[in-house]
Parts: C-alpha cells; structure tokens; sequence
C-alpha cells in the first residue's frame, strides 16, 4: 500500500540529498583522518564540509520528528536515527536504505527478503568496518606503545573484529578506540546474525519448496 503521509513524503524527498551528505561526510573525514598533512585551507573546508552535513542530518531529525507526531516517543522508537544523530560516524549506512527507497518508488523490491539482508548487511559491513577504521586509527596512530601505526593495520583489526574472528596482533589501547572497539564487535556480532538468520531461513524454505515438488511429483494422476 502507497504511503502518502507528510513523514512518508518528505523521507522520498529527502533520500537522495541524505545519501550524498551521508557520503560527503564519510570522504571529508577520511581526508582529515588520512591526510594530516593537508594545507590548512583544504582541512578547514573539510571541517566545514563535516558540520554542514551534521546540520543536515540535524534538521532531518527534527522534522521527521515534528511529521510523526509522536513527541518524545520518537527517540526510543527510532533509535538508530537517535544513535546516528549522535554517532555521524553511522550515518554513511543510510546509504544502504537508499536502494530500498528508491525501490518503493517504483513498486516493489527487486530482491527478496532473504537477499536484501544478505546485501545490506554486506554493504553495512563494508561501511562500518571503513568507518571503524578511520576512527580508530585516528586515536591510535600517535598513542604510546600502539602497535597499530598504518591505516593498513586499522582495516585488518576492523576485519578481524567485524569478523569476530579476532586474531589479537593489532589492538587498540587508547581509551576511546577501545569504546570505538566494543561498538564494532557488536555490529560485527548483529551482522553476522542477521546474515546468519536469513540464509539459514533461505535455506529452509529452499528445501521445503523441493520437498513439496517431489510429493506433487509423486502423487498418483487424478489423486
């Protein structure tokens, strides 16, 4: 059924301006966090390219809150909007809602249930272990006796924890990048579940389909 509420229309409105300050922001941090050398002019452009995504996120916020009518409800009903809101460092992964609004513009979603977790949670994956890293590194580069001294060594401590596998030879040992740690264990353990729960359901049903293949195949003509 088409949504044409006011929350509804000015979330269509606002999906494609979103997705690229969404990008926008994660591109000027990582040119902050990877590039300290830049000249000043350039730093302070992406200072500013950063607060002016912020405040558009901000204002998103607050609008869609003002549309749902719901007052203080709102936050804990939307609580990834609230963690995101304070986290902008998350907000990259309204990217992966993009594709699926887009998708409800047109009717129905291409991709199953099963197949649209699988590659959100890919894609979700993909962003918060680029994300992770950049903070990361950002507060462990210049720490004493940090052993985790290139950006190279923050993506594979990403990997490793969003894969809970863990190997321990690159850790975090600031303060803040052990609480930026704890985060991505527990995306890291929230995606595998999902991506775990959906092909183990896919699975199922896969099976059960052939199952009731076979016993139609079986049944006797006019039985």
């Amino acid at each position: 059924m088409y949504d044409d509420s006011p929350a509804a229309r000015w979330e269509r409105r606002t999906a494609i301006p979103l997705s690229v300050a969404s990008l926008v922001f994660l591109g000027a941090y990582a040119v902050r966090v990877l590039a300290p050398g830049l000249p000043e002019p350039w730093r302070d452009l992406c200072w500013f390219a950063l607060l002016a995504c912020w405040a558009m996120f901000a204002v998103n916020y607050a609008v869609c809150w003002r549309l749902s009518g719901q007052g203080l409800r709102f936050v804990p009903t939307h609580p990834l909007d609230t963690v995101a809101l304070l986290l902008p460092l998350l907000r990259p992964l309204r990217v992966v809602r993009f594709y699926e609004t887009m998708q409800r513009r047109r009717g129905q979603p291409r991709l199953s249930l099963h197949e649209r977790v699988i590659a959100y949670a890919g894609l979700s994956a993909v962003l918060l272990g680029f994300t992770g890293a950049l903070a990361v590194y950002q507060q462990e580069r210049d720490a004493p006796g940090a052993n985790m001294r290139t950006f190279g060594d923050a993506v594979w401590w990403a990997c490793s924890t969003l894969s809970t596998v863990g190997y321990g030879d690159v850790v975090p040992v600031t303060p803040m990048g052990r609480v930026i740690a704890v985060g991505v264990m527990a995306c890291g353990l929230a995606l595998l579940g999902a991506v775990t729960g959906s092909f183990s359901s896919w699975m199922l049903q896969v099976f059960s389909r052939e199952d009731e293949n076979r016993d139609i195949e079986k049944r006797p003509p006019g039985g």
